[in-house]
C-alpha cells in the first residue's frame, strides 16, 4: 500500500492543472498555489480520512487557499495572460485554432463561482456530489451554476448577446 506521500504526488498534474486553470495561466502564482496545498496537505496529513477521496480532499484544500488569496486581497484578482510556455492542452486533431481562441475568452469572461465548477466538473471529472464537498455549496447550487455556467458559454461560441441582469429595488 502506498504512503500518503505517493498518494498526494500522484496527483500533482491535476493540481497543477486546476490552478492553472483558476489563475488563468499565471504560472508563477498557480505553482506557489499547489506548492502551498501540498504542504498544507502534507503537514495536516493526519487530518485525512482514509476512507475517503484523497483528491476531493486536495481539491478543497487548494480552493479554500484560492479563495483565502482572493479575500486577502480585497477584490477579484487580476489574472495574467496565458505565457506561451504553458503546457498544450490536447486538442482534436482537426481543432481550429481561432475557435479554442474563442472558447479560451468566452471561458474566461464566466463568472469566477462558474468557471471554477465547469473545471472540476468538465476537466476534472468530479461528480456533483464531489463538487459540492469542494465548494463547500449543496449540490442544487452546483448543478444550477454548471448549468448557468454551460449555457453563458454556449451563447458566447454562438455569438450571441452577453444577457446582463438588471437590479431592481
Amino acid at each position: 500500500m502506498q504512503s500518503i506521500e505517493q498518494q498526494v504526488v500522484e496527483h500533482i498534474p491535476r493540481l497543477r492543472r486546476y490552478s492553472r486553470a483558476l489563475l488563468r495561466g499565471d504560472v508563477a502564482a498557480a505553482d506557489d498555489l499547489v506548492q502551498d496545498c501540498l504542504e498544507r496537505a502534507l503537514s495536516r496529513q493526519r487530518l485525512w480520512r482514509h476512507d475517503s477521496d484523497l483528491r476531493a480532499w486536495l481539491f478543497t484544500i487548494m480552493h479554500n487557499l484560492y479563495v483565502n488569496r482572493l479575500r486577502r486581497a480585497g477584490h477579484e484578482a487580476t489574472f495574467a495572460q496565458a505565457p506561451e510556455e504553458i503546457e498544450e492542452i490536447a486538442a482534436p486533431p482537426a481543432a481550429d485554432p481561432v475557435s479554442l481562441l474563442e472558447l479560451e475568452r468566452a471561458f474566461s469572461r464566466l463568472h469566477p463561482d462558474q468557471r471554477e465548477i465547469l473545471l472540476l466538473v468538465a476537466l476534472e471529472g468530479l461528480s456533483y456530489q464531489q463538487v459540492a464537498t469542494i465548494l463547500s455549496v449543496p449540490e442544487g447550487t452546483v448543478m444550477s451554476r454548471l448549468a448557468r455556467g454551460r449555457e453563458r458559454l454556449r451563447r458566447a461560441l454562438e455569438g450571441g448577446a452577453e444577457v446582463t441582469l438588471r437590479r431592481i429595488k
